[in-house]
């Protein structure tokens, strides 16, 4: 699958995040996009491998998690079209990679995303 970037219709803060090991790290995404574009996908893409979809999100329901990706490890939040959260918790060195955050009418693969990325390191302390 692949994503159509389409300037700053789609907006991830932070663009860069650092975290220490063992703390969370939050990301916040939004669009204006119209209300139509309710579903929101999250992605990771760990240095040398190909981009995986970790969580699809909907309004006011408990997020799909794809693969062996589950709750344990990540929490995607969304209550309103226009914006969802998504949490790495628990930092550890595998967890650094970028995170893309998509935003869809429907999840037909024919359709085009909007997306935008951000970059997660995590760090320990010395």
């Amino acid at each position: 699958m692949c994503c159509l970037v389409e300037g700053s219709e789609v907006t991830q803060i932070p663009t860069i995040l650092w975290g220490l090991k063992d703390s969370d790290a939050l990301m916040n995404c939004s669009h204006t996009k119209d209300s139509s574009y309710f579903q929101m996908h999250w992605y990771r893409q760990l240095p040398g491998e190909g981009m995986k979809q970790v969580a699809f999100t909907i309004p006011n329901s408990k997020p799909e998690y794809s693969g062996d990706f589950n709750e344990d490890k990540f929490s995607a939040k969304k209550t309103v079209a226009e914006s969802g959260s998504f949490t790495v918790k628990k930092l550890e060195t595998g967890d650094s990679g970028m995170y893309f955050c998509a935003v869809s009418q429907h999840s037909d693969t024919d359709n085009k995303y909007s997306c935008t990325k951000t970059p997660v390191f995590q760090q320990d302390v010395i």
